[in-house]
């Protein structure tokens, strides 16, 4: 059972503590510094504990004392202590820095997500494809019959050298060399055919 005089040692305490904050909210700058002297150590700890950075610690506690300040006309002994008041305003300031640290952290990772996707358009794909297909088509037109066999089995059929070479009847060194001269020629064709996307879209 605990002793008389240690229930009035606590209600005196409360009582003081009260008072300090009626005077706060009277505009009282003395009772304020010794209201922060009281309470600085408590507030900081409770905040380091759920923030565990010493500096955002710091930032949250002055808030909180700042927030004192402003707000001491609504404390009301009648429903706490001035202790349980400031303590749970620290605990919840600390659990506000809490989340918005985390609403940052995924912000950022939503940015950094955006910024490394590859924009793909479809049709805008389909498109291009398109329009080189028949770039490629008309310059194949250009070659020679030889030529454009050469390359359609190669690249279109899918026939490997000595396939080709044995379809043809020729050794594959000569077909080394039609291809090779092939391919020059449809390079340089297709340096020449013009883009057909206007005549396309027309």
């Amino acid at each position: 059972m605990a002793d008389s005089k240690d229930v009035e040692t606590v209600v005196d305490a409360r009582a003081v503590l009260d008072g300090l904050l009626a005077r706060v909210a009277g505009g009282d700058h003395v009772a304020f510094r010794e209201l922060y002297d009281v309470f600085a150590p408590r507030v900081f700890g409770l905040i380091r504990r759920t923030l565990v950075d010493d500096g955002q610690s710091q930032e949250v506690a002055q808030d909180v004392f700042l927030e004192v300040w402003r707000s001491a006309s609504r404390f009301n002994a009648a429903r706490g202590s001035a202790t349980s008041w400031i303590m749970m305003m620290a605990h919840a300031r600390a659990v506000d820095r809490v989340r918005a640290s985390q609403a940052s952290r995924d912000r950022d990772l939503r940015i950094a997500a955006r910024d490394r996707e590859v924009h793909f358009d479809p049709v805008s794909e389909a498109g291009e494809l398109s329009i080189e297909s028949a770039r490629v088509t008309v310059a194949l037109a250009r070659l020679t019959a030889i030529q454009r066999d050469a390359i359609s089995m190669t690249y279109f059929d899918g026939l490997t050298g000595p396939e080709l070479a044995a379809r043809l009847d020729i050794p594959v060194s000569t077909l080394k060399s039609r291809l090779r001269e092939a391919l020059i020629r449809l390079r340089d064709e297709l340096d020449i055919v013009p883009s057909l996307e206007g005549s396309l879209v027309s």
